[in-house]
């Protein structure tokens, strides 16, 4: 997800968004698990988007 897209969403929907992302990564760690993938460098990247809208959230809370 970009930094722009996260910005133009709102409060409830990052919240949602960032719900559904810590779980797709606790499968992706748990399908891992069982047989390794292909590319792991999504766990990065699914780790890095999540911080990134936890950062623009906090951000919007603190603005109101």
């Amino acid at each position: 997800m970009k930094v722009s897209e996260a910005r133009e969403m709102s409060i409830a929907d990052l919240r949602d968004r960032i719900e559904v992302e810590k779980h797709n990564l606790d499968t992706m760690k748990l399908n891992h698990a069982i047989s390794p993938l292909e590319d792991t460098s999504k766990f990065k990247k699914t780790r890095q988007d999540i911080a990134r809208m936890i950062t623009i959230l906090a951000e919007k809370e603190n603005q109101q």
